[in-house]
């Protein structure tokens, strides 16, 4: 069984319809709060890598990967897949899931650890224009996701540990599409993509045993399986392979800031789902941030124009 052909050959486009995707997930996972962090991630992984092998495995046995590869992909799925969704929902609970805190402050960090670690690695290079547009972006993100620019500092006393939980998942998930991005110069995005779910499921599989949570595993009912099942065909292997189609065909640097499609779609969905009142402050900021975005976009087609010609 041969893996889907993605119809979109836009690398940026590919990385803004992951990102959409990825802002219904918090949606779907409310439905799941009641389970250990673990837990959940052990269920959506091995879900969906259950529903993505039959598609992959011929290539998957045909496709020759390196040790070095190998290595990379199990330090993706740590970093990604792992450590950083444990780090971020356990500062989400440790400010009690306040969504306009200095948990979300944080995690907007996380494209300078992406470019950062591309500049490293990859030794990807960006000119001013790219520079310009980036800043713009990132203020603007910052200003979609709090009304009127406010952060609520006052979550409590376990406010400055969820900080550090936030930095450090923004740490994991920024650097991951770095080593992501290393990954996909050698092993195609199917078979990348079954490597992180199996790896994951592996090392979460490791963690529910040795810290004892092998009971929750009998907690989880039919209603959130069907939870799961659509978690892996939308926000999570579905989007994942998306993600990494566009991945492939995209530099670090401007994928990390397409990606800030999230907090603008999730900010509407706020608003349409749980009647959220926006401020004309954060409508301004989506509209300047989705241009900004277009702009970066079309750096990447003005670079691969430039290569072509």
């Amino acid at each position: 069984m041969k893996l889907p052909k993605i119809p979109m050959p836009n690398g940026p486009l590919l990385i803004i319809v992951a990102a959409f995707l990825w802002a219904f997930d918090g949606v779907i996972r409310r439905n799941l709060y009641s389970l250990p962090p673990i837990t959940i991630i052990f269920f959506e992984h091995i879900i969906g890598l259950i529903i993505l092998t039959p598609f992959v495995l011929r290539s998957v046995i045909k496709e020759k990967i390196t040790k070095k590869e190998m290595w990379i992909l199990v330090f993706v799925a740590m970093l990604s897949g792992l450590i950083g969704t444990l780090w971020f929902t356990t500062a989400l609970l440790k400010v009690h899931f306040i969504s306009f805190s200095v948990v979300f402050l944080l995690q907007k960090l996380q494209p300078l650890f992406a470019i950062t670690t591309a500049s490293i690695f990859l030794k990807e290079k960006f000119d001013k224009r790219y520079i310009k547009w980036a800043i713009l972006a990132l203020v603007s993100a910052y200003f979609v996701t709090f009304k009127n620019g406010y952060v609520n500092f006052a979550t409590g006393e376990q406010t400055v540990i969820a900080a550090l939980y936030a930095l450090g998942a923004a740490f994991a998930w920024g650097s991951s599409t770095t080593f992501s991005k290393m990954a996909l110069t050698k092993i195609s995005y199917g078979v990348s993509t079954f490597y992180r779910f199996l790896f994951t499921t592996i090392m979460a599989g490791i963690v529910v045993y040795l810290f004892k949570y092998t009971s929750s595993l009998s907690l989880v009912n039919t209603s959130q399986l069907g939870f799961f099942v659509l978690i892996a065909v939308s926000t999570g292997m579905v989007a994942l392979l998306i993600y990494y189609k566009g991945l492939s065909k995209t530099k670090v640097h401007i994928s990390t800031i397409l990606e800030l499609t999230f907090p603008v779609i999730a900010i509407f969905i706020d608003m349409t789902i749980y009647k959220t009142t926006l401020a004309p402050s954060q409508y301004l900021a989506a509209v300047i941030l989705v241009i900004a975005m277009y702009q970066i976009a079309r750096l990447q087609s003005y670079d691969i124009s430039h290569k072509t010609s």
